[in-house]
């Protein structure tokens, strides 16, 4: 038996972007930023930051492009999937994913009036054929 499951709960890096597959279905792909503070031997607060490519599917998708903004805190569920290809230059390039099968909005609720759903799951039949072969550009790592 074997599980890919991982669960983080961290800050949206930038507002989601959604794009659409050609059979119209919406596939959204957000930075996430989980941060580890400790105290080192010094006695300095020192954080740690890991970020995240996280992607959604369908209706996941929808809600995140409504309701999260880069700075909200979420809480992710899902699993990790690793792919490569081949850039415009023949350079083999590789990108690491967590495809998210739950997502939940934590913190404050958004100032626009708009009551957020508190969990949402995705379909188990979720597509997970890449959007794109390239990560966005301005991905902050």
């Amino acid at each position: 038996m074997s599980i890919n499951k991982v669960i983080l709960i961290g800050n949206a890096g930038k507002d989601p972007e959604v794009k659409y597959l050609e059979s119209g279905t919406p596939v959204c792909t957000l930075p996430l930023a989980t941060s580890e503070t400790y105290t080192n031997k010094s006695g300095e607060k020192v954080t740690n930051t890991e970020w995240h490519n996280i992607v959604l599917w369908r209706g996941l998708a929808e809600i995140a492009q409504k309701y999260v903004k880069k700075g909200t805190q979420i809480y992710v569920e899902g699993k990790i999937r690793s792919r490569s290809w081949d850039d415009k230059d023949g350079n083999k390039r590789y990108i690491t994913e967590i495809v998210a099968d739950s997502l939940q909005l934590l913190g404050r609720k958004p100032d626009d009036g708009h009551a957020a759903p508190q969990e949402t799951k995705s379909a188990p039949e979720a597509d997970t054929s890449p959007v794109s072969n390239e990560p966005a550009d301005d991905l902050p790592f």
